[in-house]
Order: C-alpha cells, then structure tokens, then sequence
C-alpha cells in the first residue's frame, strides 16, 4: 500500500490548510503524524477505521479535524487556527489491520507516506 499525502503548504498565523492522504489499497487504522526540525515525531491526530473513535494531541485540539472517506481510502486533516508552531512535515500513516482503539505510536503503524510540509508564519 502507498499513501499520497497533499495539501501543505506556507499560510499566516490565524489560518486553515486541509490536508489529504489518499491510500492505493485498503487500510485500516490511520492517523497523522509531524515532525519539526530537532523534534521527534509526534502524534497530532488518529481515526480507527470505522471513524467511531479519534485522537488529537493536547496541542492542536479544538483546532484540527481527522476524517476519513472509506470509500476514497482517503484521510484527511482539516487544521484550523493554525499556529507558527504548527510548522513541520505532517505524514500520514496506516496500519494495515483492524484495531477497535487508535494507533499513537509510529511503531504501530505499517504503511507511511512521503510528508508534506506545512509552514506557518506569524
């Protein structure tokens, strides 16, 4: 499975980007992770497959929105408010079996996607 990330890009302080994952094949759990520079990557935001359940890290909660369009094998990450310390490379990843709980560790993931870079100026 490959995983096609888009829609970084450089926006003000204040601003909205969503971006998109698009799967090749089936996928179960996904989630989006970033990684600033000198920085470990981190878990922002994850779904399990049915969408029934997410997860959101402190930082960006109340201002990001994970989704999923099963039909499309496409997740996405609507970020709002956005922040100048929300800069960094966002990937999306996926696992390729079923869990009943979000993935929120790189670990458990199977599949990654190439990154986009998301750059937010104050």
């Amino acid at each position: 499975v490959q995983l096609q990330a888009s829609g970084g890009g450089l926006v003000q302080a204040g601003g909205s980007l969503r971006l998109s994952c698009e799967a090749s094949g089936r996928t179960y759990n996904m989630g989006w992770f970033r990684q600033a520079p000198g920085k470990e990557r981190e878990c922002v935001a994850a779904i399990t497959w049915s969408g029934g359940s997410t997860y959101y890290a402190d930082s960006v909660k109340g201002r990001f929105t994970i989704s999923r369009d099963n039909a499309k094998n496409t997740v996405y990450l609507q970020m709002s408010s956005l922040k100048p310390e929300d800069t960094a490379v966002y990937y999306c990843a996926a696992k390729e079996k079923r869990w009943v709980v979000v993935a929120r560790e790189t670990y458990e993931y199977d599949y990654w996607g190439q990154g986009t870079q998301v750059t937010v100026s104050s």
